[in-house]
């Protein structure tokens, strides 16, 4: 079971990751002038990236001292 949840998750990191990459295609195509584009998406990958490493691993490296 354990390995079918790890499975899971890793497809959803993998929706999670195209998403992204047209998310972020956009936003710097189109809204180019924006003061809060690089750092919303600086935000948004390292939030990102440590919530689908807690659920991989149990590791979400800065925000351990935040998560139970």
């Amino acid at each position: 079971m354990g390995i079918a949840v790890t499975w899971v998750l890793y497809a959803v990191f993998a929706v999670w990751t195209l998403y992204t990459l047209v998310a972020v295609y956009h936003w710097l195509r189109y809204s180019h002038a924006s003061w809060i584009a690089f750092p919303g998406l600086a935000l948004h990958l390292y939030l990102s990236l440590a919530l689908m490493s807690y659920a991989l691993s149990g590791n979400a490296f800065l925000l351990t001292a935040y998560l139970p």
